[in-house]
């Protein structure tokens, strides 16, 4: 992938000095592994980078609640940083509860992704929403990107008889896949981080791989706005 577009026809990607990300979710939706692969490949593409994992409130929170989100940020810059930043630019929210303990730290014009398959009435109801936020006026002072991640990481597992357990436990993989293609970072070491750490379970290794493909082609399918960008190598 060059660093002035991603395919015939394509955009061209926005070049960044700097960009901050923050992944957040339920405890069990594997934030920090997510955020852990991102920043690999960020190390290996040569930015210098500084990482903030934030943890439960609460240990065993009840599911889909603001005691249970945990959360990754990470910077990424072609120059030396010391921090991982005040604010992030772009919030991957996995759940309302994560939408909602993390939004009021976005800045005006900032990107939030989130998982719209999550966005169920009684996940809202859970957190205080009366309205799902990504169908009014809520999120008014951002970009908002859904994407139903959950219903297409089982579609993608579906061919080798993934559990569906398995299946939605992959959907941060399928993340990991679309945040990739947005910052053109390549899905070849985590491709083969994942099937080392489950190696002992290969369906479970097939399915996490194949949801992080997902992600990538959804990018690359679909170009979701904002066009997809790349925050260059120190030079």
């Amino acid at each position: 992938m060059g660093e002035n577009g991603n395919g015939n026809g394509a955009a061209p990607r926005q070049k960044l000095e700097k960009v901050v990300i923050r992944f957040a979710g339920d405890s069990g939706d594997g934030m920090q592994l997510t955020g852990d692969r991102f920043t690999s490949e960020a190390a290996l593409f040569g930015n210098d980078l500084a990482t903030q994992p934030n943890y439960p409130a609460e240990i065993r929170a009840p599911q889909g609640t603001l005691p249970g989100v945990s959360s990754f940020q990470i910077q990424i810059a072609d120059y030396d940083i010391l921090t991982a930043g005040d604010r992030p630019d772009v919030l991957v929210a996995m759940n309302p509860a994560a939408l909602k303990a993390n939004v009021s730290d976005l800045p005006r014009g900032g990107l939030i992704i989130a998982n719209s398959d999550e966005f169920t009435k009684r996940n809202l109801a859970k957190v205080g929403y009366d309205s799902n936020p990504l169908e009014d006026d809520t999120l008014s002072d951002y970009v908002v990107t859904s994407v139903a991640m959950t219903t297409l990481t089982l579609g993608a597992v579906e061919a080798i008889g993934a559990t569906k357990k398995d299946g939605q436990r992959a959907k941060n993989m399928f993340a990991l896949g679309l945040l990739s293609w947005m910052y053109g970072r390549e899905l070849e070491h985590s491709e083969a981080f994942i099937r080392e750490k489950f190696s002992r379970k290969p369906d479970v290794a097939e399915a996490n791989v194949l949801a992080l493909k997902a992600g990538w082609n959804y990018g690359e399918t679909t170009e979701p706005s904002p066009p997809p960008t790349r925050c260059r190598r120190p030079s």
